[in-house]
């Protein structure tokens, strides 16, 4: 049972890694995002507005994979973006308090799915999961590394070159410390001549857009399309978040806690466990991350802390 179990862990576990690595470069430039599982649920909605689109301009007997797959994630972060462009204005422009603005709009985010989403015809998402079919073929022939590795989607994929890309791009370019300058003291960053406002704002809506990513990829790969309105996106949302702190604001290590996180999820179809059992499964992940940061906290490692202005909003004014 260990190689289905590795390989249910990493297709469940890329629904926390989009959410986680949005939320991760947010964070970076100082801005606490809560509405993660809002902008989540506007990825998922983005991506069948996508495929709708797709269908009806081309036409179900005319899929083509690839194509459709680019309609998806091109809406769902356009979406997910408008999301986090309405965070931006209000936290950033307005100077309004970043943690009441984060679950406004994860409220906006998971009604607006529910209710656009049912007057929608999910029977095209279906069609088109349908569709797309796995990016390696014949992953089979390779015994347990085929199955574990290279039995996904290409959604799947993304998600760890994304996370890759990030890490380089945070660590070792020179916008990547101006971001992450920002989020430690933007008065410092400001009077070096960054442009915080112009950074802060790029950073809420890439990640958003990134985050908005995993609404898609639950509802058209890891749900083949058989679930959209009535799926708990936003709890999914709220995952991803707790997978920041576990990670301790490093993408690369994410990939790591996101199978962790997608194999306590999926553990209790793997095994017998009662009603109660269950639901200790379920808040596991909150517990492991809570430990990790006692952990951390106690240890005081400094590149294990989180941005030192997080959640602050900056007064260009009192500079």
């Amino acid at each position: 049972m260990l190689v289905p179990f590795l390989a249910a862990a990493i297709s469940m576990g890329i629904v926390y890694l989009y959410g986680s690595i949005g939320e991760t470069i947010i964070e970076k430039g100082g801005n606490l995002n809560l509405g993660i599982p809002g902008i989540m649920c506007l990825g998922a909605l983005g991506g069948v507005v996508g495929v709708n689109l797709y269908i009806s301009l081309f036409g179900v007997e005319s899929i083509i994979a690839w194509l459709i797959i680019v309609f998806a994630i091109l809406f769902a972060f356009l979406f997910a973006a408008f999301g986090g462009l309405i965070y931006a204005l209000l936290t950033v422009t307005f100077q309004a308090n970043q943690n009441v603005t984060g679950l406004a709009l994860t409220t906006f985010g998971v009604g607006l799915m529910k209710f656009i989403g049912s007057n929608i015809d999910q029977s095209n998402l279906t069609t088109a999961s349908r569709s797309i079919s796995k990016l390696f073929t014949n992953y089979d022939k390779l015994g347990w590394f085929g199955e574990i590795f290279l039995s996904h989607g290409i959604l799947v994929y993304l998600a760890i070159i994304i996370a890759v890309l990030t890490t380089l791009f945070l660590n070792k370019t020179r916008k990547g410390l101006f971001l992450r300058s920002i989020g430690e003291s933007p008065q410092t960053a400001d009077a070096q001549g960054i442009n915080v406002t112009r950074y802060k704002y790029l950073a809420i809506l890439i990640g958003s857009g990134i985050a908005g990513l995993g609404g898609l990829y639950y509802v058209m790969d890891r749900s083949g399309g058989t679930t959209f309105v009535e799926a708990a996106i936003e709890a999914f949302g709220w995952m991803a978040v707790a997978l920041v702190i576990f990670s301790m604001w490093k993408p690369g290590i994410s990939i790591v806690g996101s199978i962790l996180f997608g194999g306590l999820y999926i553990l209790p179809s793997f095994i017998n466990v009662s009603n109660v059992q269950l639901k200790l499964f379920d808040i596991l992940p909150y517990v492991v991350t809570i430990i990790v940061l006692i952990i951390t906290s106690v240890l005081n490692a400094k590149n294990s802390q989180p941005p030192a202005s997080l959640g602050v909003n900056y007064y260009r004014e009192e500079r």
